[in-house]
């Protein structure tokens, strides 16, 4: 499934993360694509409010914790700058598809890092 979303498909995700040689960009590759699966499931779901949107950012953060291993692996490591960075980009997702009742944190609620 292809993002019909204009702003999602225009949006530079983890660009400050992409600019700083400490991320390695093989992780930062599978990082977007966790993003980009996000934006893909909220496409198809539609869901219907704010609790339906977590579960998705919920999944979605999971997955984040799951990467943390290959940033280690590459001598980096998701920390402030990072974290700060990764939940922007779900504070984005959220209100690119009309969720500005958000809250940054809960989008986030299940992460390690």
């Amino acid at each position: 499934m292809s993002m019909s979303n204009p702003q999602v498909t225009a949006y530079p995700f983890l660009k400050a993360l992409y600019a700083d040689d400490y991320y390695p960009d093989h992780v930062l590759d599978r990082a977007r694509e966790i993003l980009l699966r996000l934006c893909e499931r909220i496409e198809r779901e539609r869901p219907a409010d704010l609790a339906a949107l977590y579960v998705l950012t919920h999944a979605a953060t999971e997955e984040f914790n799951d990467l943390e291993a290959a940033f280690d692996a590459a001598g980096s490591e998701i920390e402030t700058v990072a974290r700060e960075e990764i939940g922007e980009q779900f504070w984005f997702i959220a209100h690119a598809y009309g969720f500005a009742a958000a809250d940054s944190e809960e989008l986030i609620s299940g992460r390690n890092w």
